[in-house]
């Protein structure tokens, strides 16, 4: 597992100040946790672990091998992240949670579902929407499978498929509930008649002449004040 190694400073001080510092310097506050294990905060290059997880075919499942300067409890076990805390508008990572796991007992995780082929109904002027793009899976962790696929290429205009309908990979227990749609082709949108409009432009033919641009009708107009993110 060495291609998903992933170096990592073990951390001193909590709360905002530090944190600012440590993203100052171009890195960020994260922290280490497992079963029957204590929880470690450490620092580590939201770059590299960012690029560790887009160039892994596994993404957010792949299991990284911490190597933790000067060695400690979770050094070169293999870890998951849990939970990623980005920036809203740059994407830039803020925050990592890591879980150390056992190799050797199943975990639960998410896994993504893609969808194969061009249904039926779409072919014919339906909408695909797929509702589900995640499952809940069972597995060892040397088995986490990067996607679980689903063929929607029979989909007629108003079918669904559900999660019933997924093909697990072998040695995966679902989670999931059963009855939940997965994807779904509905019927395409009905365009209205623009009869409001005709209305009101036979208003103007017919009563007064319209108002020229910058007269009394634009007195009241008000313009809006986009409010961007803080």
């Amino acid at each position: 597992m060495a291609e998903n190694e992933l170096a990592v400073e073990v951390r001193e001080g909590t709360g905002k100040g530090p944190a600012r510092r440590l993203r100052a310097a171009g890195r960020i506050p994260a922290v280490c946790y497992g079963r029957d294990a204590t929880p470690l905060g450490i620092s580590l290059d939201p770059s590299a672990l960012d690029r560790l997880l887009k160039t892994s075919t596994a993404g957010m499942n792949t299991l990284i091998e911490l190597q933790i300067e000067g060695g400690g409890e979770y050094h070169g076990k293999p870890m998951l992240v849990k939970e990623l805390q980005r920036n809203p508008i740059s994407g830039r990572i803020l925050h990592a949670d890591l879980y150390a796991v056992n190799l050797q007992e199943a975990i639960q995780v998410s896994v993504p579902i893609h969808l194969e082929g061009t249904p039926e109904g779409v072919k014919t002027g339906g909408i695909l929407d797929q509702t589900l793009r995640e499952i809940e899976l069972e597995c060892m962790p040397q088995a986490i499978p990067e996607e679980v696929r689903l063929d929607v290429s029979e989909l007629m205009i108003g079918q669904s498929l559900h999660v019933r309908d997924l093909l697990l990979p072998e040695g995966t227990t679902l989670l999931s509930d059963l009855d939940l749609a997965v994807v779904s082709v509905g019927s395409p949108a009905v365009a209205e008649e623009p009869e409001a409009e005709a209305a009101e432009g036979e208003l103007v033919a017919e009563g007064e002449a319209a108002p020229e641009a910058g007269g009394e009708a634009d007195a009241g107009a008000e313009s809006g004040t986009m409010k961007g993110d803080e």
